[in-house]
């Protein structure tokens, strides 16, 4: 399936790879799954990048139309401090 994937003109090369690996770790979860701690991390990155909350849900929606995955269940997952998980995998 081809996405493109949503970025900014203003990020650096180093930015944009950071924000492709994030969204890359969104299909994982929905294909073979992804390590939970892999998935903050990737998060945390995406954060630093991206602070703004209107800006993510802009580009978690860009990313959802393209994919028809939802980077929100993803990202909701692995902030879930009571599961014991270890991996997420969506089911679509």
């Amino acid at each position: 399936m081809d996405i493109n994937i949503p970025i900014s003109l203003d990020w650096t090369k180093e930015e944009v790879i950071d924000v492709v690996q994030f969204f890359q770790g969104i299909e994982e979860a929905y294909g073979k799954g992804i390590d939970k701690a892999r998935m903050l991390d990737l998060y945390k990155r995406f954060k630093v990048i991206v602070p703004s909350k209107s800006e993510e849900k802009q580009l978690f929606r860009e990313f959802d139309e393209q994919s028809n995955y939802i980077c929100y269940n993803v990202v909701k997952e692995a902030l879930n401090k009571e599961s014991a998980k270890t991996k997420i995998k969506l089911g679509r």
